[in-house]
């Protein structure tokens, strides 16, 4: 559906993305699945040498000096392999984000370089075990002494916790149980070593292979040179942060519902039933023709979410833009990979194809990174705050009726 929008280099950047997914070892993929990988480490160094990783960051520190418009055109491709290396491949571009950002130039040189080459991994350790979506209830607390906070806590459903050289951890630093939650957290970069383990991996529905565990911080003791940001401001880094968690999400969502579609379009070329190919049954082109259509209207909205942050847009624009992205396509996703599964029928439920492994990939990608059901609260509440707000600019069509001026009957209490 972009085809026509990209431009040369876009294209140019697509046949880098595609030529790095052709590498990637189908063994790779079906021992992720099988849980016998517990971090796909090489792949990600792969990527990196290849100069795919953090595509917007400053070539100084090893990105490209890209624009979203161009990123989510690479994480498309790369989604196609499914969530698992896909949130390898995309995980330096959120927690590069933080550092970027918000980092000094000694943090920076330490980590964001490093992360760029594929040298080192980088987790998020965000959720924590009392829940997800509230995020500013976290329990994990940062105490200062001297020059270094003690970390204490724990994190859960932290994916690469089993290789991470470094995590990206959010504390309470404010002690004052009636301090503003928003006002009372830190943002860390905390090296894995003493007082930093990895209690627990998952065993997960799908997305396996990504060291996805359960992260405990038993005093560990952090530097205060390793803090992100000043003392209780990581509120602003966190809404900074749902951009590149959401973008990604939604860029990588339309890559596995395009996996899923053409491995559908094939088999329906093929298969026959009732003495001819069932893609002639409408019951089955149908499918297609909706997965088509969902797929490019996502990509419609996420290249415009895409196109709103590289603008600069008004925050509160971009805040609804990148939610909608998220949400619509990852229930495409999912929608997309569950008609595939109608389409090839019985077989498809088995292992002879991939997409049993795809839809239970794509069940996840619609609850982390802010549920569904979160997204649908920033997008009406930006809404609401955009319609309401005075637009002399704007026509109001409410004047339109032929009884409009019969404000006695407009009751409202």
């Amino acid at each position: 559906m972009l085809e026509g929008l990209l431009t040369e280099a876009q294209r140019a950047l697509r046949e880098e993305a595609r030529a790095f997914v052709r590498w990637v070892p189908r063994q790779l993929i079906l021992d992720m699945d099988a849980d016998r990988v517990k971090y796909p480490r090489e792949f990600v160094r792969e990527a990196g040498r290849r100069n795919l990783l953090g595509l917007r960051f400053p070539p100084e520190y090893g990105g490209r000096g890209l624009r979203w418009e161009d990123e989510i055109v690479a994480i498309e491709e790369v989604g196609t392999l499914g969530t698992a290396l896909a949130c390898a491949y995309v995980m330096p571009s959120i927690v590069g984000e933080a550092l970027h950002a918000f980092g000094t130039p000694e943090q920076k040189e330490r980590w964001l370089r490093p992360l760029l080459t594929g040298e080192k991994i980088a987790a998020e350790a965000l959720t924590e075990p009392r829940g997800g979506s509230d995020f500013f209830g976290t329990t994990t607390e940062a105490r200062r002494e001297g020059n270094h906070y003690v970390l204490r806590g724990q994190k859960r459903f932290i994916v690469g916790a089993a290789e991470a050289d470094f995590f990206l951890v959010y504390a309470r630093t404010n002690p004052d149980p009636d301090a503003p939650p928003h006002r009372s957290i830190s943002a860390f970069i905390v090296e894995r070593g003493p007082g930093v383990e990895v209690e627990y991996l998952y065993g997960l529905l799908g997305t396996r292979g990504g060291g996805t565990g359960r992260l405990v911080f038993r005093d560990a003791r952090v530097p205060v040179e390793n803090r992100l940001g000043p003392e209780n401001g990581a509120a602003e880094i966190f809404y900074r942060m749902m951009i590149p968690e959401r973008m990604t999400s939604a860029a990588g969502a339309i890559g596995m519902g395009r996996a899923a579609l053409e491995v559908a379009a094939r088999y329906s070329d093929r298969r026959k039933a009732f003495g001819q190919k069932i893609r002639r049954f409408e019951g089955v082109s149908f499918k297609i023709a909706d997965s088509i259509t969902l797929l490019d209207a996502a990509r419609g909205l996420v290249y415009g979410a895409a196109r709103s942050i590289d603008a600069e847009d008004d925050p509160g624009r971009c805040r609804r833009l990148v939610s909608e992205a998220k949400k619509f396509a990852t229930d495409v996703a999912w929608q997309v990979v569950n008609h595939a599964m109608q389409i090839l029928g019985g077989i498809g439920y088995t292992n002879v194809y991939p997409i049993e492994r795809l839809l239970r990939d794509t069940r996840l990608i619609m609850i982390w990174t802010g549920t569904n059901e979160i997204m649908n609260l920033i997008i009406q509440h930006e809404y609401y705050k955009e319609v309401l707000a005075p637009r002399p600019e704007v026509r109001d069509p409410e004047a339109d009726a032929p009884e409009a001026e019969r404000v006695e009957e407009k009751v409202y209490e």
